[in-house]
């Protein structure tokens, strides 16, 4: 039988503190894309924020023309119009969970990042999709039946491109505070037979 208990002090104050850790990726990159080839032996990098994108992104762009990309740009994306208001309710509703203490409340909280982390993983493989397989027939260079998706995490080979994609400073805090909730929620459930 589960007893309906309120969340224990240390856990109100574990989730509040990593959540509020949360407000650090409106200043640091999520994720970030890497390059490396022999014509580019320091590697070329373009980080994405929650609302832009930075690094080499205009030699990246130069580049993934020759093989009928389009361009990257900022207007490309419209999730950055509203990722600043995703997470500033992932933000509240953490702190609210914290606030009210109750174990369902937690339990949808942690559903609730699990689903976002999925959701926003979806997105990037769909827009890889999109930008490696939709390319301009009139390219410079063309190689039959190559696509160029980058990867979605890890490691990938692109022609003479080493491609890697992963979180960025702003994603291993999320996936920390993901974890954080995870060992909280195990604990309250724990606590709680």
């Amino acid at each position: 039988m589960v007893i309906m208990k309120p969340l224990n002090l240390i856990s109100r104050i574990v989730i509040a503190v990593s959540v509020l850790s949360l407000i650090t990726a409106f200043y640091v990159p999520l994720w970030r894309i890497l390059l490396w080839a022999p014509q580019y032996p320091e590697g070329l990098e373009m980080k994405i924020w929650i609302n832009t994108l930075s690094g080499d992104v205009k030699i990246i762009s130069a580049l993934n023309h020759y093989i009928g990309m389009r361009h990257i740009e900022v207007s490309m994306f419209p999730e950055f119009g509203y990722m600043i208001y995703i997470l500033g309710s992932i933000i509240t509703l953490g702190l609210l969970t914290a606030l009210v203490a109750k174990w369902r409340g937690l339990a949808a909280y942690f559903l609730l990042l699990v689903m976002t982390a999925l959701a926003a993983l979806v997105d990037f493989y769909l827009w890889g999709y999109d930008y490696g397989h939709n390319l301009n027939p009139e390219a410079a260079i063309k190689v039959e039946g190559m696509s160029y998706q980058p990867p979605l995490i890890g490691t990938k080979v692109l022609l003479n491109f080493t491609a890697y994609s992963g979180p960025d400073l702003g994603g291993w805090i999320f996936i920390g505070v993901g974890l954080i909730i995870f060992v909280v929620v195990l604990y309250e459930w724990r606590r709680r037979k």
